[in-house]
Parts: structure tokens; sequence; C-alpha cells
């Protein structure tokens, strides 16, 4: 084996090893921000760039945006600028050695940050239709050629960031089309909230206000935030159930007699009956809560008579955010609570209505989570 064999074999050893490191954190990456941050690092390291990034298409707005670390907001260009603008017009790849010799590059980003661009390369990344729906962008080549000058991409350098960002456009595709899907299951959620409160006649911003106090209870109850977010995306199913309810019990302005007590009790079975059934673990999930939001903390709730722990978190954190709102809100048969009378009931079912550690967290942030109700006079 010569010299120059043994150089490429270890070079492709190398970047068989970056694969395989980044290829597990990419496929257990579910957000967009973290997935361009990992592919833009995985590009750098492939072709041995100072700089990569992962910009992707928005054509709503006309731009390109990427995200180049955790806790930095989003960078954003016009979808025409510069090196990665050519791309995205022509879906040509470019490698540049000199950017200041080519009228493309706009040097004031350097003037700006006081850097020094020379050698860049951008490679298109198709979608499965053949559209641009982003640009790899690689700037300046680490270290230095034979002559100890700087190095600069080289070809082969330019085939390797077109293979990665093939690999790119598959999952990032592949990931777009999982948060549309679950952006769509999430906005189904919401409108079959809606048309449960529609029917009880409801104000009109109730289900967001307990979607909204279910997350903020769950999160300063120590959930972690993807359970947070699970709940609070849940929360709006929970009387979904009063769609099957008449209208005569649903709305009506008095005290219910029991029998109409025994039907109205019936809509945490009938919501639940509704999703318990669906493929979607969301939708699974908020079946739970609406089966379980009526239930107490000593076990005197409805519809399966539980207590304590047996009740379902979610089931008992969206207890509290309901009845948060049904006493600080008006309804049909009543006007909402004052302020200190509703704090005194909560205090005082506390271990038997709620989970006392729940009631202590509403408790302690109280006037965070009451501001919704808190109205400017002006």
């Amino acid at each position: 084996m010569t010299e120059l064999d043994e150089k490429q074999a270890v070079e492709s050893q190398r970047i068989l090893d970056l694969l395989f490191a980044y290829m597990p954190k990419i496929a257990a990456e579910r957000k967009m921000d973290g997935l361009l941050i990992l592919m833009a690092d995985l590009g750098r390291s492939i072709v041995s760039a100072d700089r990569c990034s992962l910009w992707l298409v928005d054509n709503d707005r006309g731009e390109l945006w990427t995200k180049v670390a955790h806790g930095v907001s989003e960078l954003r260009i016009p979808k025409d600028a510069g090196f990665v603008g050519y791309s995205v017009r022509t879906g040509e790849p470019l490698l540049i050695k000199d950017a200041y010799q080519d009228p493309r590059f706009d040097h004031r980003s350097d003037e700006k940050t006081h850097y020094r661009t020379t050698s860049v390369m951008t490679v298109p990344l198709m979608d499965s239709a053949g559209n641009v729906m982003g640009v790899f962008q690689a700037i300046n080549k680490q270290g230095q050629n034979e002559l100890g000058e700087a190095a600069v991409f080289s070809v082969q350098d330019l085939e390797r960031l077109r293979l990665t960002a093939v690999y790119s456009a598959k999952t990032v595709e592949s990931a777009m089309l999982n948060m549309e899907l679950e952006a769509t299951q999430q906005e189904i959620i919401h409108i079959l909230g809606e048309v449960s409160e529609y029917r009880s006649e409801e104000t009109g911003d109730h289900i967001q206000r307990v979607a909204e106090i279910s997350g903020i209870l769950a999160r300063y109850f120590g959930l972690p935030d993807k359970e947070v977010e699970r709940i609070r995306l849940a929360a709006p199913m929970h009387d979904l159930g009063k769609v099957g309810i008449p209208d005569a019990i649903l709305n009506k302005p008095g005290r219910f007699t029991e029998e109409e007590y025994t039907v109205m009790k019936k809509h945490s079975e009938i919501g639940y009956n509704m999703l318990c059934g669906s493929k979607r673990k969301l939708l699974r999930f908020a079946a739970s809560i609406a089966r379980s939001h009526h239930e107490r903390w000593d076990g005197h709730g409805y519809p399966d008579g539980i207590a304590g722990e047996d009740i379902p978190l979610a089931g008992r954190i969206c207890s509290v955010a309901d009845v948060l709102d049904a006493l600080s809100s008006p309804r049909c048969y009543k006007q909402p609570w004052p302020e200190d009378k509703v704090k005194a009931e909560f205090l005082k079912q506390r271990g038997s209505q709620f989970q006392p550690e729940l009631v202590d967290v509403l408790m302690e942030h109280w006037d965070e989570i009451y501001s919704l109700y808190r109205h400017d006079p002006n």
C-alpha cells in the first residue's frame, strides 16, 4: 500500500467513525434546532471546516434560517443572499477558494465580526420532490497545505459535503414531516376541545387557560419539560365527553337534580371512550385525563372512585386547573368567585379534593397563575 493509499484509508476510517458517532445522536434528536446543530457539527467535522451551518428555506418569509448553538437565537438572512442564496436559486453547489474575489460575497459580516472568510463551500439540500429545502455552508478549511499555506477546500471535500447533504436532507425532511403531523394532531386536539367548550357555552378561553395552568403546575411540580408539554397539549381534551351530554342539562342555569347530575358525570367516561382507542399516544394520554380529572384525592370523585396516587398525575393536575378556572370564571349558573374565596376553597380542599402538594404549588405560585383572571380596569 502506498503512502497515498494509507492516507486515504485513514481518512475514510475517520469519516466512518464520525458517521457512527453522530448517527445515534441525530436519530434521537426530536427538535429541529438541535438537529440543525448536530448536522452542522457533523459537516464541519467531515470536511475539517472552521465553521459550518445548515440553512433551511422559509418560503413564507422569503428567508433562510439556521441555528448555530443551543441557547442562541436563530439566525436569518434574505433567501437570495450571498453564496447560500445562489445555491437556493440555482440548485448548484459552490466551491470558492477566495471569497473576496467573488462578487457574490457580502464582506460586511466579516467587517462586523473581524473574521476573515477565505474558502467557502455551499451544497443544496434537495427534498424528495427535487426542490431546494436548504443549504449546507462550510467556511475556511482548517490547517495548512503541503507548502505551509492556508488550506482551501478541495473537490473531494465538496463531494463529502454533498454526501452529507443527501443524508441530512432525508433526515430533516423526515423531521419536518413528523413536526407537521404533531402540529396537525395538536390542532385537532385544540379544535375538539373547543367543540366541547362551545356546546357548554363556557367562556371562550376556558380550554386555553386550563391548558396553560396545567402546564405551569406541572412545571413547578418538577416534571420534565417533555412531560410538561405533553400535559399542556392534552389538557384541552379534558371535557370532550360533554359533546354527548344533552343541552338541557349541559347549559342548565340552576342546580342539577340527582338524575341530571348522574347524566352529567358520564362526560368523563364518554370522553375517555372517544379517545382511548386512538393509535396516537397523545390522544390516549388525553383519554386518561378526560376520565380522571373529576376523581378526588380522598376517593370520593367519579367515575371510578379511585384515590391518592392511583389517580393519574396528569388528571390530578388538570383537576386543579379545571376547578380554578370554573370558580374564577363566569358560568351560565354563576358569577366568578372573588379571588380570596377561590384561594380559601383550595386551602379547604387540600388533602380532600386535591393532592396536598399540588395545592402547595398553586399557593406558592398563586400570583403568577391567578394573573390570568386579574383584569386591568384601564
